[in-house]
């Protein structure tokens, strides 16, 4: 059994940390107001959107300020790792 527990955390393990990771720091502006995340992904655009996702809910302030924050063009985009 624990032999079996130990190979199951082990191929999570591997499974989440294999493949190309993308990194990029992606700022966003909403209203005056700026941030930057940097974040990793799978994908350039899960990249890109997480980093959006997670600057705007810096600056922007309920769902209809979110969702007008994530409809722009992010202000900058910087890749820090492409595979």
């Amino acid at each position: 059994m624990a032999l079996f527990l130990a190979a199951f955390l082990g191929l999570m393990v591997y499974s989440t940390m294999a493949g190309p990771r993308y990194r990029v720091e992606v700022c966003m502006a909403y209203e005056g107001r700026t941030a930057c995340r940097t974040v990793s992904a799978k994908s350039e655009a899960a990249a890109i959107r997480a980093g959006s996702d997670n600057a705007c809910a810096d600056i922007a302030s309920g769902v209809t300020d979110t969702m007008r924050c994530l409809a722009a063009e992010p202000k900058s985009v910087r890749w820090l790792h492409r595979p």
